[in-house]
């Protein structure tokens, strides 16, 4: 993405997921909001946007069918209720983070911190990437996904999700469930 392309997804990413109030724009429950509105408080071009949501590496927005709403797939820290696809999780998924957060992690495990779940990639590239965005060296975690869902079986504890755009997601990871690859 060119330089204008990035900060305008910097930008959408910020209005949409933590701070709509800060341009004027409503959220709604399930995390949707006019596009003309966005575009009439932002002064962003519809193209623009479009080729945004077209070319984000993690599929970061969805637009509706009719073109009249666009929101961003997950990473909220303001409330949003979606409606994610509950599911078994393939035997291993990944996170990728900072180096510099290892011992907390290897020690507390993963938590959510101020969004509302635990991103986890279904590859290793994919977490490489998000890794990639953090400051210093980074490091992949191995997550032992379908031992956590299933240690817990039949009380179901760790619950997974699948986003829109095929993140998974959960609450937490606890550290006996983590590697370092």
């Amino acid at each position: 993405m060119g330089k204008n392309i990035n900060n305008i997804s910097k930008s959408l990413s910020y209005w949409l997921r933590h701070n709509p109030d800060s341009i004027g724009i409503h959220i709604e429950e399930n995390g949707w909001t006019s596009l003309d509105i966005l575009i009439d408080k932002s002064g962003y071009q519809l193209e623009d946007i479009e080729k945004v949501v077209d070319t984000s590496d993690k599929n970061r927005f969805s637009i509706n069918d009719d073109c009249t709403k666009i929101r961003a797939n997950q990473g909220h820290s303001i409330d949003i209720k979606f409606e994610f696809e509950k599911v078994i999780p393939p035997k291993f998924l990944y996170h990728g983070t900072s180096k510099r957060n290892m011992d907390l992690i290897l020690k507390d495990g993963l938590k959510k911190m101020n969004r509302h779940h635990v991103h986890l990639s279904k590859d290793i590239e994919t977490a490489e990437i998000v890794a990639s965005r953090r400051k210093g060296d980074i490091v992949i975690f191995k997550v032992l996904a379908l031992k956590m869902k299933y240690d817990t079986f039949p009380k179901n504890k760790y619950e997974f999700l699948k986003s829109e755009n095929g993140v998974y997601l959960t609450d937490e990871v606890p550290s006996e469930y983590l590697e370092i690859l």
